[in-house]
């Protein structure tokens, strides 16, 4: 399976899908890292969607966009969460100054929104979603990019029924 889409008709369909992967991860016996890709314009619920993974994996507390700090990390029990907004990134090099080969771990989830910013320096994507506007709604389109993106998209295609 190499791709999914849906309709988001709303804020709790996207959270949703968030939840959704979270729920595959957690249930694999195998726990391996992830990273997913997020495209889609200022507001189309990239953040929304990392908000419904982040809580899916048991965080309880606030999720917030990393606009303004570039990354906002989790640390759970078993992992560790990581979400990049590389919006405001004004040179890939930055990310070299972070140290960001050290957030591709094989106990971390990274969901990287504008990962074009990131190009030549981050790891490569699992799965890359894609948000786009249509009307007031959402569509989303999962792809796989990886052998474990396949395996996390098509558990997912389990779960989610919208």
């Amino acid at each position: 399976m190499k791709e999914l889409e849906y309709f988001l008709p709303d804020e709790a369909a996207t959270i949703a899908i968030g939840a959704g992967l979270a729920q595959v991860l957690k249930s694999t016996a195998v726990q391996q890292a992830l990273v997913v890709y997020l495209n889609g314009d200022l507001g189309a619920g990239k953040t929304t969607l990392t908000r419904g993974f982040v809580r899916g994996m048991g965080h309880q507390g606030n999720v917030k966009s990393p606009t303004y700090t570039l990354v906002e990390p989790y640390e759970l029990a078993n992992w560790r969460i990581f979400h990049f907004d590389l919006y405001r990134l004004a040179d890939a090099e930055e990310l070299e100054y972070m140290g960001i080969r050290d957030y591709f771990n094989h106990d971390c989830c990274c969901f990287i929104e504008w990962p074009e910013k990131g190009t030549g320096l981050l790891a490569k994507a699992d799965i890359i979603i894609n948000i786009a506007y249509q009307d007031e709604q959402r569509i989303i389109k999962l792809q796989a990019e990886s052998t474990h993106g396949e395996q996390v998209m098509t558990a997912l295609a389990d779960i989610i029924k919208l």
